[in-house]
C-alpha cells in the first residue's frame, strides 16, 4: 500500500530515546532528515543508546530539561510521552506537526498492515495471526507495540507482505492519516486510566484505530462493542463482528468458531483457544485471516500447535499437585479476571503492584468464584486487601517471595497459585517479564527444597 510521504520534512525532533524513538530517528536519518533526539532521563541505558544512535544526521541529547528553538519540520513522540506532556503542548502551541511513531513507521511503510488493539490479549492475537499468515505462504512480521517498531519494520528489504502490528491506546493518541488494511479491536475493558483519565477517553483513543478507514478497509469489533466504537468506522468501511452470540460474523462457541455468513466451522477443541476467553480470541483471529483474503480454515492448524508467550497463562511447575501458572502480563484488573477464569481449578491469586485504575469492586463476582486466598504486593497493597477482604481471604506480602511462600504453604492438592498481579510492575521490578522470571525463580527454589 503506498502513501504519499513527506519529503519536506528536512529537520526532525523526536522525543524518548527508548526503542520507539531510536527506530524513528533512524528512519528519518535514512529520509534526509536532520534529526534531533531529546530524552529527560540519562539513565545507564540511555546513555548506551545514545552513544549507539548519535552519528551523521543524528544528534542525541539527554538529561535535556527544555527543548530546542529550532524551527522543525516534524515532531515524533514516544508512546510513553502523553499528549498531556508539557513539551507536547509547547510544540503544539509553535505549530508543529506532533506525530506518533507508529504514524511515522506507517507513513514509511509498503507492506500492507493488520493493526490490532485491545485491553488485554494483544499480543497473543498478533502471534496468532502472524503464524496463521505465515503458514498460508506469506511474508508477515509482528511488531509495533508487540517487539520490533513500526518505524524499524519500514526499513526492511524486501518488505514483508504483512505487518502485524500490536497498537496501544498510547501510540493512537498521536494519528493523523494512520489507516490498516485491517483493524482488529479484540476487546474494551477500564486500563491506562492513569494515563487517560477517563474511560470515556480510553474508548475515544481505542477508536481512533479505526478513523481513516475507506470501502478498501475492514474494521473487526466485537458483536457487542459499545456504540462510541461503531461510530467511529466511516459508512463505506467494511466491517465484520466476532463474539458468542449468535448474530455475530464469526462466532466461537463450544471449542468452534463459525463464520456466519458461509457456515463454515474451524475447531479449536483441544487447544489454548479451548475456553470462552481466547475461544473470543480465535474468533477474531479467524475473521482477521478472512479479512487478508485468506481461507480461515488455516487458523485451526495454527492453533493446534499454539505455543504461549511467555508470562501470559504460562505453567511453571506442577508440584504435589499444585499448579504454578506465571501470568505476570496480566497488568489491569480485566487481564486478572480473564487469567481467573482461565485457571483450571481453585485460586490462589498473587496480585499487586502499580494500580492503572480505581474501580476495585467488580472484580469481586470473579473473585468470590475462583479465589480461595489473594496474597498481595507492592504499592497498593493496603487498598486491594480492604477492597476484597470482604469476598475472600486476603493476605498483605509486600514481597513477591513471601507471597509465593504464603501461597504455596495453604494450597491445597487441585489448587492453582497464579500470578496474575492486575497491576503494572514498576514499583518492585524492572518490567512484568522481570516480576515473571522471578516469580520462575522462586518457584523452582521450592521446588529444589521439595527435592531435598
Amino acid at each position: 500500500m503506498n502513501k504519499p510521504v513527506d519529503e519536506r520534512w528536512r529537520r526532525a525532533l523526536v522525543l524518548g530515546l527508548g526503542a520507539s524513538g531510536e527506530a524513528a530517528a533512524r528512519l528519518l536519518q535514512s529520509r534526509g532528515a536532520a534529526v534531533q533526539v531529546l530524552d529527560g532521563a540519562a539513565t545507564g541505558a540511555i546513555t548506551e543508546r545514545s552513544a549507539a544512535l548519535a552519528g551523521p544526521g543524528i544528534r542525541v541529547v539527554t538529561g535535556a530539561r527544555s527543548l530546542p528553538r529550532d524551527p522543525f519540520d516534524v515532531a515524533v513522540v514516544s508512546p510513553g510521552i502523553p499528549s498531556t506532556d508539557p513539551w507536547v503542548g509547547e510544540l503544539d502551541a509553535r505549530g508543529i506537526p506532533v506525530i506518533s511513531e507508529l504514524e511515522l513507521g506507517w507513513r514509511h511503510c509498503s507492506s500492507r498492515i493488520l493493526a490490532i488493539t485491545g485491553s488485554n490479549g494483544k499480543s497473543t492475537l498478533v502471534k496468532l495471526c502472524t503464524e496463521a499468515l505465515a503458514a498460508a505462504g506469506l511474508c508477515a512480521e509482528a511488531g509495533a507495540n508487540y517487539g520490533i517498531p513500526l518505524s524499524a519494520l519500514a526499513l526492511l528489504t524486501p518488505a514483508p507482505d504483512w505487518i502485524v502490528a500490536e497498537v496501544s491506546s498510547f501510540q493512537l493518541e498521536r494519528i493523523a492519516r494512520f489507516n490498516p488494511n485491517v483493524g482488529v479491536l479484540l476487546n474494551l475493558n477500564p486500563n491506562h486510566l492513569d494515563r487517560h483519565g477517563t474511560l470515556e477517553a480510553y474508548t475515544a483513543a481505542k477508536a481512533r484505530l479505526f478513523e481513516n478507514m475507506g470501502e478498501a478497509n475492514t474494521a473487526i469489533v466485537p458483536v457487542d462493542a459499545p456504540e462510541r466504537i461503531r461510530a467511529a468506522i466511516p459508512g463505506l468501511a467494511r466491517v465484520s463482528t466476532f463474539g458468542t452470540a449468535a448474530n455475530a460474523g464469526f462466532r466461537y462457541r463450544d471449542g468452534f468458531v463459525t463464520e456466519s455468513a458461509s457456515g463454515r466451522t474451524i475447531s479449536v477443541q483441544g487447544t489454548a483457544f479451548d475456553n470462552d476467553i481466547l475461544g473470543l480470541t480465535a474468533a477474531a483471529g479467524v475473521a482477521a485471516v478472512a479479512a487478508c483474503g485468506l481461507p480461515p480454515a488455516g487458523v485451526a492448524a495454527v492453533a493446534a500447535a499454539f505455543r504461549k508467550l511467555p508470562h501470559r497463562m504460562e505453567t511453571v511447575a506442577v508440584v504435589r499437585g499444585v499448579t504454578f501458572v506465571d501470568d505476570s502480563k496480566a497488568t489491569s484488573l480485566a487481564a486478572m479476571a480473564a487469567g481467573l477464569q482461565m485457571a483450571p481449578g481453585p485460586v490462589r491469586l498473587i496480585a499487586g503492584g502499580l494500580l492503572k485504575e480505581s474501580n476495585l469492586e467488580w472484580i469481586k463476582k470473579v473473585l468470590v468464584k475462583k479465589a480461595r486466598g489473594v496474597y498481595i504486593i507492592g504499592k497498593y497493597s493496603q487498598v486491594m486487601a480492604l477492597a476484597w477482604q470482604d469476598v475472600c481471604p486476603c493476605c498483605v506480602c509486600g514481597e513477591l517471595k513471601e507471597a509465593v511462600q504464603r501461597a504455596w504453604k495453604e494450597a491445597r492438592e487441585g489448587e492453582v497459585v497464579l500470578l496474575s498481579p492486575g497491576c503494572s510492575s514498576f514499583d518492585q521490578f524492572k518490567s512484568f517479564e522481570d516480576r515473571g522470571n522471578q516469580f520462575k525463580q522462586i518457584v523452582g527454589s521450592l521446588i529444589k527444597g521439595e527435592a531435598s
